[in-house]
Parts: structure tokens; sequence; C-alpha cells
């Protein structure tokens, strides 16, 4: 599990879930490196690595920018000679292509789909591709994608990211396939796929404002046998896990963090 002294990169760095493997990545004495789309979120993001006494840098960075990742990951390589691990925690929805218990999908605005797909797929395909080639050239590293348990059944209101989240699951599995028979073993690809955790995005559809669970939420807690949302520190062992030599034969894998809700019939 020792993953010491690796450097990792977290796109969406400045962000909750990207923020929190951050930190974690830096308590385990890794040497981080955040990317985020906004430059306030990655200082401050920096900032408070750094207070922790981390060995950090941060780039503002467009992860639907091929070219722009490419400048930014030949600075990286300047400045820390490698790429071990690879974090893609950049992603989201919009309202737009979020549809309200009222809608149906004719509702959708498709502006809104193409860029909540272009963000959780693209986003995640794209970083794969400019860093996963420097762990190609070197012939090890670890990528880790963040999936959904929207892609494991149809769940309502959230068609865009389902969407997308589901080609993030073929796409780690095509991955795995492509670095590890073209460029060793030692170069991995998986994927997480959390369940539900209660985060700025989704809060006022799980949390009315009296601070009560919404029915969306009694209805995700009547499916989970744990019986509970998940804390998003909870992610942390699975990552550190996938990132270290502890988990050199496993590539391709999408793991479920979810309290059992995957396992679980409802009935």
């Amino acid at each position: 599990m020792n993953i010491k002294d690796k450097v990792a990169i977290v796109t969406g760095g400045g962000g909750v879930l990207g923020g929190n493997i951050a930190k974690h990545l830096v308590s385990v004495g890794c040497k981080v490196v955040i990317l985020d789309i906004r430059e306030e979120n990655v200082k401050n993001r920096v900032a408070e690595l750094e207070k922790m006494g981390g060995d950090v840098i941060g780039f503002v960075s467009n992860v639907l920018d091929v070219e722009e990742m490419k400048k930014t990951k030949q600075k990286i390589l300047d400045n820390y000679k490698k790429i071990d691990i690879l974090i893609n925690a950049a992603g989201g929805n919009l309202p737009g292509a979020t549809l309200t218990e009222e809608q149906n999908i004719f509702d959708m605005d498709i502006a809104d789909f193409e860029k909540v797909t272009a963000l959780n797929l693209n986003g995640t395909v794209y970083p794969c591709m400019v860093f996963g080639e420097a762990m190609a050239a070197q012939g090890s590293g670890a990528i880790v994608n963040v999936s959904s348990m929207a892609t494991l059944s149809a769940i309502t209101r959230v068609p865009g990211y389902s969407v997308a989240k589901s080609g993030i699951d073929i796409f780690t599995k095509w991955l795995a396939m492509e670095l590890g028979t073209k460029f060793g073993e030692k170069v991995r690809v998986n994927a997480i796929a959390p369940g539900f955790f209660i985060g700025d995005q989704n809060r006022k559809v799980l949390i009315n404002e009296d601070g009560s669970y919404t029915e969306r939420s009694k209805k995700v807690l009547a499916r989970t046998p744990m019986g509970r949302f998940g804390d998003i520190s909870e992610l942390n062992g699975i990552v550190n896990f996938l990132c270290s030599d502890s988990a050199s034969f496993i590539t391709g894998a999408i793991i479920p963090v979810d309290g059992g809700f995957s396992s679980f019939s409802g009935v």
C-alpha cells in the first residue's frame, strides 16, 4: 500500500472529490500535482496542501484542451521527471442535463447534455491520452478513473451523466487492455464507482431545506444495505490500494464503493 514519493496528478483537484483524494495522497507522502480549470481553486488547494507539508504544484488546466495539457505535462516532467499516478476526478453535472420530477427526456437541454457528456467522458479520456503517454514511455503507472452507480442501472433524472459514466467504464477496460498488452504489465488502469455521497452538486435533491431526507434519499437508502450515505473520505483507501504495488495484478476493474447499493436488489 506504500505510495510514498510517487508523483500523482489529480484532475479536478480544486473540487471536493479531487481535493479530498489529493489531501490523502499528500498525507501518505506523494508528490501531488493539482489540475483545475479555476485558478482560484488551484491556488487555494495548493496552499492548503502545502500547509500539510506536501510537495505540491498546481496548474490551471482544462481537461478538454489536449494541447494545453501537453504543455502542462512537460512542466510536470521538468519538475518531477516522472508521472506515476493519474486520478481523473474532474467531472460533474449541469441543471439543464438533470431532469426535474416534472420533466421528461424531451425537455432536456441538448447543449447541457453535450457539455456534461464531454466533461465527464472526454474529460477523462483526454488526460489518459496525454499523461498516460508518459506512463507508457516509462513502463509503469497507475490510472484511476471515476465511474458511478449511474452505470449499473437506470437512475432517474440524470441521462447525460449516466451516459458519460457508462462510457468511462468501457474506456477503463479498453485502456487497461491497450496499455497492458502494448506497454507492459506495470501500466494499469482501473476505476472506482462511488455510491451516494452528499456533496454540493446533489445536496438539493437529497436534503430538504429543513435538513430532512428527500424522497430520493429515502429510495437510495432503502437500496443501500449499510443504510447510510458514504463519507467522501471512504474513497481514499481504495484509491491508495489501486495506486500501489499491492494491486499489481489488478487492471481493468470497476470497483464499487457504495455501501452495498450495487449488490442489493431492493427486495
